[in-house]
């Protein structure tokens, strides 16, 4: 009786085996995309009432496939003495600093509110924004390209 055949196993690795690219800063800066939603002007009577709170939505839309960790830090104020004298100073209101996670293509809506104690010209694009890859080893996260200035007026009544 014959013996079988013996047959050689061959073993191979296709040659372009993807390797995880590691994104480079601007990517790392453009993963997250903010935009401010609020009324051009606002209308408030500072003889009745000496706060105008003026709801502001900041929309995060997550620009990457992959699961991202997000700060938000509404403490930063302009540092020139100029931004100050043309927009004047304002308060967000309640929570400073929030933390979350974006899935893959999220869009995410923040509600906050905005705070004035006089008639000007304010810009409300203070919000700084940190984002993060979830698997990223990283202990600090890259700060996100800021958005054009929003403007807003608010008017007394």
């Amino acid at each position: 009786q014959e013996l079988p055949e013996t047959v050689l196993l061959k073993f191979f690795r296709p040659e372009n085996t993807p390797v995880p690219a590691r994104p480079t800063p601007e990517q790392l800066s453009n993963l997250i995309k903010t935009s401010l939603h609020y009324p051009e002007s606002f209308n408030h009577s500072f003889h009745q009432k000496s706060l105008c709170l003026v709801p502001v939505t900041l929309l995060l839309s997550n620009c990457s496939e992959a699961v991202v960790d997000v700060m938000i830090d509404l403490r930063h104020k302009p540092t020139s003495s100029e931004a100050l004298e043309i927009h004047g100073s304002f308060t967000w209101l309640g929570q400073t600093q929030y933390r979350l996670q974006l899935k893959g293509q999220e869009v995410y809506s923040l509600q906050l509110k905005a705070c004035f104690v006089h008639t000007g010209v304010y810009n409300l694009g203070t919000p700084r924004v940190f984002a993060k890859l979830v698997d990223q080893v990283t202990l600090f996260e890259t700060s996100q390209q800021n958005s054009m200035p929003a403007l807003i007026i608010i008017n007394s009544i």
